[in-house]
């Protein structure tokens, strides 16, 4: 979810994120300089879907569907213990990344006019977007801090639904994985 604020994140956008509080020690200071989507309020996380439904599509079926497909599926454990890189972005690479790219899947399968990134990309690719938008000289001396801050693994219980109000990020629901 990483852009800035101004231009992409309209009101009323939505996604659907993995929270990885467990990499805050290690990412925020980093993120915070480095990924606006730290500086307009979302917290360190790997994201299932992006742009999700917008705000004023989300009714009370949205959040019994989102309930039920989630809710069939297990809560499971990521390790993080590598980084990756695309064009001018750092990212924390979460393994085994099977069952995150099966949620984005049967998200994206139920709502198909939510393709990921807007249909962009052909490969789903899990990550923790750690800097954007940055030169392979920054990209590298922040993946040379972080490989001494790794490896740390979390619990992936639920799936989160956050809002773009016009200036920050909000958590709207929060949809439990099946334990």
């Amino acid at each position: 979810m990483a852009d800035d604020s101004t231009s992409r994140f309209q009101a009323g956008r939505t996604g659907l994120i993995v929270k990885v509080p467990d990499a805050e020690p290690a990412v925020r200071a980093w993120r915070e300089r480095f990924d606006p989507s730290a500086q307009a309020g979302v917290p360190a996380h790997v994201t299932v879907l992006f742009p999700f439904l917008d705000e004023s599509r989300i009714d009370a079926r949205v959040y019994s569907t989102l309930t039920d497909v989630l809710g069939s599926h297990h809560a499971f454990d990521l390790r993080f213990e590598s980084c990756g890189q695309f064009p001018g972005v750092l990212y924390l690479a979460p393994e085994p990344d099977a069952q995150l790219r099966l949620l984005t899947e049967v998200i994206a399968d139920r709502w198909p006019e939510a393709p990921p990134y807007e249909g962009q990309f052909t490969e789903i690719v899990p990550h923790l977007t750690v800097a954007d938008g940055q030169e392979d000289a920054v990209l590298d001396e922040i993946g040379a801090d972080l490989l001494g801050r790794l490896p740390f693994t979390c619990r992936v219980a639920s799936v989160d639904l956050v809002v773009h109000d016009g200036s920050k990020w909000q958590e709207r629901a929060s949809f439990a994985l099946r334990e």
